[in-house]
């Protein structure tokens, strides 16, 4: 017998509207650990998230967090491409890596924590919106 699809788990976890096909969907849970696991897992997190309030969400970072995101930025765009100096015939030397301001952490991580946070921003802000109507 087939695993119950994830989707149709998150549906019974959420308990929403019951389908034709939730009783073979129940029976194959009951006698698969595996999905009884999953089931009870994504429960978990439909539990936790309806228990979640306001105080419970993240607040937005303070206006020198942004700041200096934006100097960092400005700094690198400033920052004038020079061409690597030709030496002959030998290998040539290596290219420098981009002046990263995260202390060791390459620039697309920077730029993916960034949109990360840009994401739980508006998230945030989707929520709190429809919270108060």
């Amino acid at each position: 017998m087939p695993h119950v699809d994830p989707a149709r788990l998150v549906e019974l976890a959420l308990g929403n509207d019951a389908a034709h096909d939730d009783a073979g969907a129940l029976q194959h849970v009951a006698a698969c650990g595996r999905c009884r696991e999953e089931l009870h897992l994504m429960t978990r997190v439909v539990m936790a998230a309806r228990g979640v309030e306001e105080p419970d969400l993240p607040t937005p970072p303070p206006a020198r967090v942004w700041q200096s995101i934006a100097q960092g930025l400005a700094e690198e765009a400033a920052e004038p491409a020079t061409p690597p100096p030709d030496h002959g015939d030998g290998p040539p030397p290596p290219i420098p890596a981009a002046r990263d301001h995260t202390r060791g952490r390459s620039p697309a991580r920077g730029a993916l924590t960034l949109a990360l946070v840009l994401a739980a921003g508006v998230a945030v802000a989707r929520y709190r919106r429809r919270r108060s109507r």
